[in-house]
């Protein structure tokens, strides 16, 4: 497996490992356990993990830019990108209604978007062996 293909096989798993832990912490704060007020707090605000998520993906940006080939191409650096994408798409229908629907109907679009990243993101590591094969094929016609 090439170092390119790792980064993407371990982003993608980074991605759905955080989604998931993120949507049962989530549904366990919820149901009353954690912190009083639930979540994370800051100066009495709450503060949403789609923060965290921006943060993490502006980091590695820094790294995919000014970075040595080492770090860009470090699991960790994948592991980064992929939970911190996974942190902003599960507060997504927060984004795009830009008010707090996390446990409402239009909430349902984060997870929509989650699992349809995590379908294609499978689809496209699975499929890693095959797409120079496929390349090769297209050129020959």
């Amino acid at each position: 497996m090439q170092p390119g293909e790792r980064s993407t096989l371990v982003a993608w798993a980074s991605f759905t490992a955080t989604f998931a832990g993120v949507r049962a912490l989530t549904h366990w704060i919820h149901d009353g356990h954690g912190p009083a007020g639930g979540g994370m707090s800051l100066g009495g605000h709450h503060f949403h993990h789609y923060n965290l998520g921006i943060a993490g993906l502006a980091g590695i940006g820094a790294v995919s830019l000014r970075g040595r080939e080492r770090h860009r191409r470090h699991p960790l650096t994948a592991v980064t990108y992929g939970s911190a994408l996974a942190l902003i798409v599960d507060e997504l229908a927060l984004l795009i209604d830009l008010e707090d629907v996390y446990w409402s109907r239009q909430g349902r679009t984060s997870v929509d978007a989650a699992v349809t990243l995590t379908a294609a993101g499978a689809t496209f590591a699975v499929g890693l062996p095959f797409w120079p094969h496929a390349r090769r094929a297209l050129r020959r016609r």
